[in-house]
Formats: structure tokens, sequence, C-alpha cells
């Protein structure tokens, strides 16, 4: 369901008035205000680096005191927070039990456990983040290890229209698949779909002459269980995104991110950042949104609970439909027994939902490696003249916290604004979300991207895993990186080679 947004209030933030937004605050955290000494380090220590010949001090510990050691192996991205206490890392495993807990279907004797679906993509958060790192499209012959779906929506009409924020872009469920197809079901019922993907190959000459081949993935959603899809259907493809460093990234100040954005190109260098802002289900206000690949959801919370409701049909406080995602439409499918009759009230109660958030917030980055290394250094250079930063923004000062020590005022260096871009049409899903629209994707963060082979097993970047290299990734790029991607294809072989080994040693 659409929720309007509040009117614009009188007083709020300047970044937030010159880009009429409704008002936002981090009251989803317990903040201490930063002094006006503090904010004249923070902008000291976040300034852009002038000597590329040396690392910039402490670029190496990517998440601050929060670091975690450089593991080469495929657990490189479960380890907890580098500065967590003894009994927070119980708390941490505790939650880590749930996160990989495999979900049974109701009626169940281990009541614990059961409510999964009916509809559902996976039965436990493990299997589409494995080992907590990136998902992957399906591969040739193989579908059964993957950690991917369709997200579905139709165009909002005249009675979802949000009239007090310009540019806010409503859209609606589809009328009987709902916001999400599941490729799976309990006992009984029909799966929604199954997924189908063809690519077709198209090749890229880069100025040294080198060919590279960028592969253009078509979806269809086949074998629908349910009736057709709704003429007007929209669907986006999503892969599940690595989860180290979220804490971190939920700590980072909104009014630091709207300090980003520049919606207007005001200043003229074709970058056009944009805050998603959308409705939190747990606080009942507009909320910047910081989660997801379109930045739509405010909070780690609420990113599990929707998980939990939409991955693997399991009820939670903030979404409490037993049936899961099943519609009105899917008689069946509401009619089938759920696992929220117990002591829980629902298929997870408030308790382990916040587990799940806890080990969540606290998945450690790990540290950089060769940032010394010359060639490392000349790719560092690259990427800051070729523009990359103007999205990809190095580094952040978190907010001091109260209650969350592992993630209070810690110098972090994440490479992502938080805001949403037009990524160009190569790109589009053409399907809105919240005020994103359909060309636009919010700015990934690239810490642990050149550890992606190690955990993942995979170099499947991009929202929905169609570039196979981090130079496809960079070749995917258009719209408001479009310079950028052309500046790469006129390099010379050794500074692409440069950039890349850069990209890798984060």
């Amino acid at each position: 369901m659409c929720r309007p947004l509040l009117p614009l209030a009188l007083s709020i933030g300047s970044a937030a008035l010159a880009q009429n937004l409704p008002p936002l605050d981090d009251s989803h955290l317990d903040v201490v205000p930063r002094t006006a000494e503090e904010t004249a380090r923070i902008a000291d220590v976040t300034a852009p680096p002038t000597d590329f010949t040396r690392p910039s001090k402490y670029e190496h510990l990517s998440a601050g005191a929060a670091t975690v050691r450089a593991r080469r192996t495929a657990d490189a991205f479960s380890q907890p927070s580098g500065n967590i206490g003894f009994e927070d890392e119980l708390t941490f495993k505790v939650g880590n039990g749930l996160f990989r807990k495999l979900w049974v279907s109701a009626p169940s004797s281990t009541l614990a456990s059961d409510g999964l679906g009916p509809l559902y993509n996976a039965r436990s958060c493990q299997r589409c983040h494995i080992k907590d790192g990136r998902g992957h499209p399906p591969e040739a012959g193989d579908d059964t290890a993957i950690s991917m779906f369709l997200r579905v929506s139709i165009p909002g009409g005249e009675e979802d229209a949000i009239d007090e924020i310009e540019g806010y872009i409503a859209s609606r469920p589809e009328p009987t698949y709902g916001t999400q197809l599941q490729d799976f079901a309990v006992q009984g019922l029909p799966a929604e779909y199954r997924l189908d993907i063809t690519y077709t190959e198209e090749p890229v000459t880069l100025a040294d002459g080198s060919v590279v081949s960028l592969r253009h993935p078509t979806y269809r959603a086949a074998d629908l269980g349910y009736g057709p899809l709704h003429p007007d259907a929209m669907l986006s493809p999503r892969v599940a995104p690595q989860m180290i460093g979220m804490g971190l990234l939920e700590a980072i100040p909104a009014a630091d991110i709207l300090a980003l954005a520049d919606p207007d190109d005001a200043d003229g260098n074709g970058i056009s950042g944009r805050p998603n802002i959308v409705w939190s289900m747990a606080l009942d206000k507009p909320m910047l949104g910081r989660f997801g690949h379109k930045a739509g959801n405010p909070s780690i919370l609420e990113q599990s609970a929707s998980a939990f409701i939409g991955d693997i049909g399991i009820s939670n406080p903030l979404f409490t439909a037993g049936a899961g995602e099943c519609t009105d439409l899917q008689a069946d499918c509401q009619a089938a027994i759920h696992g929220d009759g117990d002591l829980r009230g629902t298929e997870i109660d408030a308790e382990g939902l916040d587990l799940v958030t806890y080990y969540s917030r606290n998945l450690g980055v790990p540290e950089r490696r060769d940032v010394d290394d010359p060639q490392v250094l000349r790719g560092k250079r690259v990427f800051y003249e070729t523009g990359c930063t103007a999205c990809h923004q190095p580094s952040f000062v978190t907010h001091r916290l109260k209650d969350q020590p592992e993630q209070s005022f810690q110098l972090i260096w994440p490479f992502t604004d938080m805001l949403l871009h037009d990524m160009g049409p190569g790109l589009a899903d053409n399907r809105p979300e919240a005020r994103a629209s359909g060309t636009e994707w919010r700015t990934p963060p690239l810490w642990g991207i050149g550890m992606t082979q190690e955990v993942s097993g995979h170099t499947y970047f991009l929202h929905d895993g169609r570039a196979r290299s981090l130079l496809e990734a960079i070749l995917w790029h258009g719209g408001e990186a479009q310079d950028q991607r052309d500046t790469v294809i006129d390099l010379p072989a050794d500074e692409r080679d440069a950039l890349i080994a850069f990209l890798e040693s984060l």
C-alpha cells in the first residue's frame, strides 16, 4: 500500500528545504549532536586527497574501529564488528543463528520455526545472502543456487498521486501477485512463477582496440501459477546485495547525505543525485531511504522485516500478515495454515527480529589490501580524476551514538553517496519505487567489492548480476555516469588496469 507523505514542514534543514523535501531526521538513532569543533575536524578528514603518491591517513581502515582483518576465505564478510564487546558478540552469534535458520511450513512440532510462506523465495536469510555476500542470477543449466527474484508493480492511479512533494512517483502492487514474485510455495500450492532469463551479447571496443562483451538480459515471468500478470505490470530483477557495513551506513547523518544531493545539477557537473524518501512503518513518518537497490527502506530493522515477509513469508511486528505476500486474489494461499497462532504472536517476534537486525548491523567490513601499492595508488588517482567520486563518495563520519558504540563516530570509507542517480536506459528497469524513477538506482557501496570472488565464488555485479567483471560494470554506466564511462573507454590500458586494481583493493 502506498502511504501519503507528510506536508512540507516550515522549519527543516537547509539541504532539505533547498530540495523541497519533508522533514527528515535520524530519529531511528539515539544521537549525540556534534559540536562545532567536531564538525570542523570531520570536514578536514573527509576532504579529497591532493597527494596520490601515498594512502590517505586511516584509509586502510574501511570501517574505522569496526574494521576487521581481511580473511582470504569465504567467511570474510561474516565477522562481527572489530570493536564489538564480548557479550555483544554473543548477541551477534545468536542473531547469526536466526539469520541462517531454515523455516518450515505450518503446522509443525517446531513452533518456533514454522510459518514458511505459503509463498516464498527462500527458506532462510542466508539462502539469498550466501556467506553474507552477493547473490547471482541463474547459471546456465543450474538454477538451484541463485538468489534473485523479480519485483512487480503497476503504475499508480490518480488516487495514489502524491501532491506534497514534487517528483514523487506512485506505484501499486500488481493485483494478483503483490509486490514480489515468489518462485516457491508450500506443499499443495503452486509457486507464482519461474524466472526465465535470456542474454544477448554486445561487443564494446575500447580505445586500445581490446573488446569487452556486455550481456543484455531479457526477463520473463514464466509458468505463472495464478493467471496472467496485469497488462501494465512492471518487473524489476534484483540479486541480494552484500551485507557488510550496514550499521555504519545507517549511522551516516541524513544531513550529510542530503548535502551531497544536487537534483537540478546546480554545479553543472552532469551529476544530479536525489534522495529517496520512503514511509517508515516503524516510526509512521517519511524518512530518508538508505537500503535496497533503490533505497526503498529507511533502516536495517525495516529492511529485515520486509525481507522476512517478502522473501520467506514470515510475519513480524512490522508486517503482520500470516499469509505473507499472498493477495486477496490468491484464495487458497490466504486459506493455508499459518504459523502465527502461538505465543510469538507473529511468526518471528520482536525479539527475534531485533536479533537479526543486530546481526545485520554488525557485520564487519574487511580492511583494505595493498593501499600503498604503486599501481593501486595510480588507480586511485584515475578514480578521482575520472569523476567517479561524484557518486561514489569516498568517506563519511558517522553520528556519535549513545547506544551503538560499534557505529559511533567512525571515519568510514564506503564509496557511496547513498543517493539515487539516473543510470540511463541500459540499466533501467522502468519501475518506480517511492521517489525513485525507472532509470534511477542508489549508488552501491564499493567497500569489500574486491573480495567478491573469495566470498561469493563469482564476480557478478550490478542490481541483477549482468556484469561479469568490474570493467563490465563500469561499461554499463550511462545517464549521469556516461561521461565517466566514456573516459574509461578512452583510457590507456595501463591506466585502466590501475583503476581496476584500485577497485579490487577496496
